[in-house]
């Protein structure tokens, strides 16, 4: 036998018992029985960097203790494929909170993959204060997708900095100061959207955010007001509801509440109103329909500008619209992009209408990162990929079939105080029980956290109280992924049953 044959067996045989260790770690044991995850034709190459007892202690001795980690085993993620992310040891996990909301379109797609490596072999960066293709490009192809007058870009590196510099533009466009945000909202870390931002876990306990206030979080769920029909979502709250068709009550409720917010927390006029189209960080809480019209409208009367935050709404998530504030039939003066806009890289954006950012003009502002040429070429490609695989579709298809198998599991156990969400935004708020609603305790909810981890199937967490599990995966994942996750989630739901009986 020639060594090119030896070398090409001994390479298949290779790539055979890596696939049969993947196999066997992809066959989880739940309930007593095995279920085997839906299949994945990706062999992830052997793990051979530092090892893992090292990695832990250079995380404690030289990264800082705010970069908190998930699980009590952290995990050591070594490849990522599409939906798929495997760890050191080779095991794999359905990714249902994408970095964050921040894989789009899956974990190194090709033609994303294809367009960075490509833009690596010519220019990696000069800055935006040079003309560069991608740049451009990208402006062009990103504007074509907004409606409206929605045109102008000022491109950044993070959520944060985006939410940041709308409110800085709101308040020079305007000039006015004062900005209203929704309490439970969550719009950054830096120090002007720390004001913005109304979870208190997130507050250093310093100055910070100067001129923002907050109104009632109009949660249909847990907030003083909400029916079965408020929600725009395949699922609605068990709450009872009396509106006749054209009203809700729980709407005009909440809408009181910021006026009276305006009325006296505020002055007489604003400079800007901002709000998520679906929280994120807050736990994926739905407005009423109507809520953001009526606000919209509240606000610019006082003179302010409304921002969308779609920083994890964006780019086809809803399934519905492209842009969460399309499912809310409103049009924002300002919008704020991130996270899935670049699959990964580091990029945001604030896109505006040419009157606001020629407002802008008389304060320099100067971002060095902001339209990085390789970020540019990734976003470009999350935008055709977004189109030529149909994802938005898939995001609709998937989502609302998730969505209904989820409320089978309200239904079903009374910890799962509710279910909502659109598209694969979805949130699962866990209580000790349905007539108080209190929520699950934190040691409660990381036995089911982690018991989902365990079988292979990864969630985020979130919401006020930390009672939220936040279900935000890739675009691309299938049914089958989501009755795998469901089926994980409803085993480690009744094995914490079966602990807590005992």
């Amino acid at each position: 036998m020639s060594a090119a044959s030896m070398k090409s067996l001994t390479s298949g045989y290779c790539k055979l018992l890596t696939s049969l260790h993947l196999s066997a770690v992809s066959c989880r044991c739940i309930s007593g029985s095995a279920l085997r995850m839906p299949a994945c034709d990706f062999v992830p190459e052997k793990y051979e960097a530092m090892p893992y007892e090292h990695v832990v202690e250079i995380r404690k001795k030289n990264l800082s203790a705010a970069l908190s980690t998930y699980y009590n085993k952290p995990l050591l993620l070594h490849q990522g494929h599409m939906q798929w992310l495997f760890d050191h040891e080779g095991r794999r996990y359905l990714d249902l909170f994408a970095g964050i909301v921040t894989v789009g379109v899956g974990h190194c797609h090709p033609k994303v993959k294809e367009a960075v490596k490509k833009q690596l072999n010519h220019l990696w960066h000069t800055t935006n204060i040079y003309l560069h293709s991608p740049l451009h490009e990208y402006a062009e192809k990103l504007a074509s997708r907004l409606p409206g007058e929605l045109k102008v870009l000022y491109l950044t590196n993070s959520g944060s900095e985006a939410n940041d510099l709308a409110m800085f533009m709101a308040r020079i466009c305007t000039n006015n100061y004062d900005i209203i945000s929704l309490r439970s909202g969550y719009h950054g870390s830096s120090p002007y959207t720390l004001g913005a931002t109304s979870i208190s876990a997130y507050k250093p306990g310093v100055a910070n955010g100067f001129g923002c206030h907050t109104t009632m979080c109009p949660d249909v769920f847990r907030g003083i007001w909400g029916g079965s029909h408020c929600r725009d979502s395949p699922v609605q709250t068990t709450r009872t509801c009396s509106c006749s068709p054209d009203c809700c009550e729980a709407k005009d409720k909440y809408i009181d509440q910021l006026k009276e917010t305006l009325d006296t927390s505020a002055a007489k006029r604003i400079a800007a109103f901002i709000a998520e189209p679906i929280m994120g960080v807050g736990g994926v809480i739905q407005y009423p329909k109507g809520f953001l019209k009526d606000a919209y409208k509240m606000v610019r009367e006082r003179g302010g500008l409304c921002i969308a935050d779609e920083v994890q709404t964006g780019f086809g998530r809803t399934g519905s619209h492209f842009w969460g504030f399309q499912t809310h039939d409103v049009m924002p003066d300002i919008v704020t992009l991130a996270k899935g806009i670049g699959n990964g890289f580091p990029m945001a954006a604030v896109v505006t209408t040419e009157e606001i950012a020629t407002s802008f003009v008389q304060a320099l502002h100067f971002n060095t990162f902001g339209g990085n040429p390789m970020a540019c070429a990734a976003a470009s490609a999350v935008l055709d990929v977004i189109e030529e695989d149909g994802l938005q579709d898939n995001c609709r298809t998937v989502g609302t079939h998730m969505l209904l198998e989820l409320s089978k599991l309200r239904d079903k156990f009374e910890i799962v105080g509710d279910v909502r969400g659109k598209g694969l935004m979805i949130g699962i708020e866990m209580v000790t029980d349905k007539e108080t609603q209190r929520p699950l305790p934190t040691e409660e909810m990381n036995f089911i956290w982690e018991d989902c981890k365990d079988n292979g199937v990864l969630l985020g967490k979130g919401g006020l109280y930390n009672n939220i599990f936040r279900i935000k995966p890739p675009m691309c994942i299938t049914k089958e992924d989501a009755d795998f996750a469901v089926a994980v989630l409803d085993a480690a739901l009744s094995k914490y049953l079966d602990k807590a009986a005992k």
